[in-house]
């Protein structure tokens, strides 16, 4: 499966800083120092409908952290999965009448379409759950093998007792976990499971849905977490830098692969930092496929907002938050980036090299891009009332609101 299209960043006098930023495995601040290359997984869409602005939101997330990496020179080896197998994506193409196949395609095609537009960089693997069912087969058998699974009526679970480590990184009881695992795909409730929550590994073949070899398995299809365990562990290995999604995920999908994981390898931790990004509102509530409360990113396209503006967007809220999206807020994005790009295209101005540190300190003081977006508001107020004699300046705040926030002025 091939990604989208990078747009070029631009080189910026100086260097960034290293980044410190929210983990949730330990509810506090880290800084992260990678080697020489930066990894980082982030779970992608179930491709059954087109982007929202909570997909965008997150992805926004997950650039930034990229693009802070770029400017302190590193190489970043970002991995993102497409989850083009799993019972919504079937469920949705049986209430459309849609070849399953055919809807995955055609929506991962429309979110890379609005990852273009919104100059997100692209992974440098993006990688679908059903190309990595030969990877994931033997991981499956090993756990098995290794005592972490066990059979019931054909299908195959995870025992979440076999990794000492399980609950380190939602940091959740027992009944909390329970409680998210019947909303977010677990069947807690199944009769014969070890322990109530317990995910699935392997669901043996159902009549009327896709089913693949499964070797010892038998017939059919992959669980949730083990998709992603397989993509990370081929390309970035255990104790990659960083995992990252909505804060939805922290449990039960980034609490369950970092134990699939780790009693796999018998290594740990899975990642060494987990970050997770706020919820986007509509109507006072969530975002969400079920709800059908939905923003689509390639709709505002269609109605002419510059996808710049969309950016503005989401950079005006910080990305732990959650936060709600009206008429109004995207307004206001649109007012600022009209403003910035007529104090941009002045031949001369104050001097930059200030506010490119201001907007290089933000961002490193966990991602606070509302700061950062205040530090240009001032410099083009400035430029407005008082103006300068630069001439290199306009020129430079256009290099590094691209380089740093991923608008282009």
């Amino acid at each position: 499966m091939h990604a989208w299209p990078a747009s070029e960043v631009p080189a910026l006098p100086g260097q960034g800083r290293d980044l410190r930023i929210h983990d949730t495995s330990t509810d506090g601040r880290v800084t992260l120092v990678p080697g020489s290359v930066a990894r980082i997984y982030v779970c992608g869409i179930t491709p059954y409908d087109a982007t929202h602005l909570g997909h965008a939101a997150t992805y926004n997330a997950f650039d930034l952290v990229q693009r802070v990496w770029l400017d302190t020179k590193r190489q970043v080896h970002y991995i993102q999965n497409v989850t083009d197998i799993d019972d919504p994506l079937l469920e949705r193409a049986v209430a459309t009448g849609d070849d399953w196949e055919s809807l995955a395609e055609r929506e991962t095609a429309l979110f890379r379409e609005d990852m273009t537009a919104l100059r997100m960089l692209p992974p440098k693997h993006y990688i679908g759950a059903v190309e990595s069912i030969p990877r994931i087969v033997p991981m499956v058998e090993r756990l098995r093998d290794l005592g972490a699974a066990y059979e019931l009526d054909g299908d195959t679970y995870f025992s979440v007792d076999a990794d000492p480590h399980f609950g380190e990184v939602s940091r959740l009881d027992a009944e909390n976990m329970r409680l998210l695992s019947a909303e977010r795909g677990g069947d807690p409730e199944r009769p014969g499971k070890k322990n109530p929550l317990d995910p699935l590994l392997w669901q043996a073949a159902r009549d009327g849905e896709p089913s693949w070899d499964g070797a010892s398995l038998g017939t059919g299809r992959p669980g949730w977490h083990i998709e992603c365990v397989a993509i990370a562990l081929e390309h970035l290995g255990m104790g990659f830098d960083v995992q990252g999604g909505g804060s939805d995920l922290a449990f039960p999908h980034h609490e369950m692969g970092a134990s699939h994981a780790q009693a796999l390898t018998s290594e740990h931790p899975f990642a060494k930092t987990y970050v997770h990004a706020g919820m986007v509102a509509l109507d006072g509530e969530k975002m969400s496929k079920s709800k059908g409360n939905l923003v689509f990113v390639s709709q505002l396209r269609k109605d002419g907002v510059d996808p710049a503006a969309i950016r503005l967007t989401l950079l005006a809220n910080h990305y732990r938050a959650d936060w709600e999206y009206t008429d109004e807020v995207l307004d206001e994005a649109q007012a600022r980036l009209a403003r910035w790009r007529a104090a941009v295209s002045r031949p001369d101005g104050p001097s930059a090299e200030a506010l490119v540190e201001e907007i290089r300190e933000a961002l490193a003081d966990d991602l606070d891009a509302p700061r950062a977006l205040a530090a240009v508001d001032r410099w083009a107020r400035t430029q407005e009332t008082d103006g300068g004699s630069d001439e290199g300046a306009p020129g430079l705040v256009s290099r590094a609101v691209d380089a740093l926030l991923g608008v282009a002025l």
